[in-house]
């Protein structure tokens, strides 16, 4: 029997996978994508999940499969109708971004019930804008943050 995906919420972590998120999402290769690409230090880490505990519309994922941690997964600004998503994948795996995405959606639609997913990626994110594609997502604008241009993605749960 193939290993189940299993999304671990981060109020629930150990503090071992805790600091193995914060090692991911300090790699260089993924901070560079992220709208806050600065360096975290572990109490700035700690303070942000425990910060998730209150929080009505925010949800952030550990997935594992079996033994392996394949990446993190979040939602943010969660509604009746759409939800932000975000994901990074462990930076030592390869071609996970598909799976991981795929868990995304099908999270989104069925967990959460919402009509509309929302992505914000850098234009020069070209490897997430063609995942995001191959899932049917569409460009709807363009915008600058952190001087950086930001392409605006969505789709809808009718259109996939």
């Amino acid at each position: 029997m193939a290993d189940r995906i299993e999304l671990i919420n981060f109020i629930k972590l150990s503090s071992e996978e805790k600091k193995m998120i914060l090692l991911w999402r300090n790699d260089d290769n993924i901070r560079i994508w992220m709208h806050n690409n600065s360096y975290i230090e572990l109490r700035d880490h700690l303070s942000f999940i425990e910060s998730l505990k209150k929080s009505s519309n925010t949800l952030y994922f550990l997935v594992k499969k079996g033994n392996s941690y394949l990446g993190v997964i979040d939602f943010t600004n969660i509604n009746s109708n759409s939800a932000e998503f975000g994901l990074y994948s462990n930076p030592k795996l390869k071609a996970i971004g598909k799976v991981l995405l795929k868990i995304i959606c099908n999270y989104a639609f069925n967990e959460l019930n919402i009509k509309t997913l929302h992505a914000e990626v850098f234009y020069d994110n070209v490897k997430a804008i063609k995942l995001y594609k191959k899932f049917d997502f569409l460009e709807m604008k363009k915008k600058v943050i952190n001087n950086r241009e930001v392409t605006y993605m969505e789709l809808k749960n009718e259109n996939r």
